[in-house]
């Protein structure tokens, strides 16, 4: 039937969509892990420790010795100020300049769960908080260096508006928001620190702490094989310090390879669990709110088989992409995940043989259906010159199933 269509569709897709999905989970740290690397950098940040017990932090508050001090949940979501623990406390951060509340504190935020405007609705339970002392901010700006496409290259990105939505800044004041290209052979050049610098804002030795600091965030963004650094706000302090207040780093995922210590940074513990199980496994997979499960190869036809769907009244399950190189273990464990979820009651499975050899897909498929029990209807579509069909044909004797096969040399 339209069968057929999910090809066509996903071939015009597919160069767009491997860009756009790709077999890494996006990396995400909690605050204190990026300031951290940034402090690694010689970036200044706040002075802070961190801890996952309340007497830890209480020891903390005691060590820091500071005018006042902010206690922060670490959670991997915005909003958290205005939160609300299952403890019954309000506030995921709170300022204080008696250390000797730290512990109290502390003690109603670990193991509690933490519900925002970005959280599930159950909220996330805090495993650790931060300890950093709280400086006086006399003037926020905000800073940022990210790849840009239209530039081939890294560009810094400043406005002296800082600590608030920097969109709604170019919107409504585009004439305050500076860009500077860097070359990337060259990197940041001194004039262009100092220039961006004045931009912001920073005036005498300001100005040049402020392009140290620019440079310093530079090196960050390359060490670490950064897309994007986002320093909102870049403030100074009424003592005269340029201080990296709150920043965003985003990570290349195809730099794994080289950033293991970044990566195992990352723990995991607040991610979807069935993403995180398909990770493991090298399959790229989103879980959606329909009813038929899909597994597919090729990220375009992914996407294709899953709109065309929808085009026709039905709502997909999931998005699921094979890849190229499946082997056969992989196909099984794809089987348990879609099995897994209780919204399912139909799979359809669409592979073009072109990048796989739909002989591993047989196998794996039928080891599914023998060992997991399938209890849903199940549709297989395998079409390429890249396909044994006759290890699914003999094999696949299932009252359910419904194997449509197109071979072409």
């Amino acid at each position: 039937f339209l069968l057929p269509l999910f090809y066509q569709v996903g071939w015009l897709f597919k160069a767009t969509a491997r860009e756009l999905l790709c077999s890494r989970r996006w990396l995400n740290l909690q605050e204190y892990q990026s300031k951290m690397l940034m402090q690694e950098s010689g970036v200044t940040v706040q002075r802070f420790y961190v801890a996952d017990n309340a007497p830890d932090a209480l020891q903390a508050a005691r060590k820091l010795n500071a005018k006042e001090i902010v206690l922060k949940a670490q959670i991997l979501a915005g909003g958290r100020g205005k939160g609300t623990f299952d403890s019954g406390l309000k506030g995921g951060v709170h300022l204080t300049k008696d250390p000797s509340v730290v512990g109290e504190l502390a003690n109603k935020m670990l193991g509690y769960s933490l519900t925002t405007k970005q959280t599930p609705k159950d909220g996330v339970k805090v495993k650790t908080v931060m300890v950093a002392e709280a400086l006086d901010i006399n003037r926020e700006t905000y800073f940022a260096i990210l790849m840009d496409r239209a530039c081939n290259g890294p560009v810094m990105v400043g406005s002296p508006q800082g600590g608030m939505d920097i969109e709604e800044v170019a919107e409504k004041t585009p004439e305050l928001i500076f860009k500077e290209v860097i070359d990337i052979f060259e990197g940041v050049q001194d004039d262009q620190a100092l220039r961006m610098a004045a931009n912001l804002g920073f005036k005498g030795p300001l100005e040049r702490q402020a392009a140290d600091q620019i440079k310093r965030l530079y090196d960050l963004f390359l060490k670490v094989d950064a897309t994007q650094v986002e320093v909102n706000p870049f403030g100074e302090t009424p003592e005269g310090q340029v201080v990296c207040f709150d920043a965003k780093i985003n990570f290349d995922d195809n730099a794994e390879f080289r950033q293991k210590s970044v990566f195992a940074m990352d723990d995991m513990s607040e991610s979807d669990p069935t993403e995180t199980e398909a990770a493991k496994w090298d399959l790229k997979y989103i879980g959606l709110d329909g009813n038929i499960a899909c597994f597919v190869n090729g990220a375009g036809l992914a996407m294709a088989t899953c709109d065309i769907i929808d085009l026709h009244g039905g709502k997909p399950a999931n998005f699921l992409d094979l890849g190229g190189g499946v082997k056969e273990r992989q196909v099984y464990e794809a089987f348990k995940l879609l099995t897994a979820d209780p919204k399912v009651e139909a799979i359809l499975v669409n592979i073009f043989g072109g990048i796989v050899n739909c002989a591993i897909i047989a196998n794996g498929i039928t080891k599914a259906c023998r060992e997991l029990e399938l209890k849903v209807p199940l549709v297989v579509r395998l079409e390429g010159g890249y396909s044994t069909g006759g290890a699914i044909t003999t094999t696949l004797h299932l009252p359910i199933c419904t194997v449509c096969l197109f071979f072409t040399p």
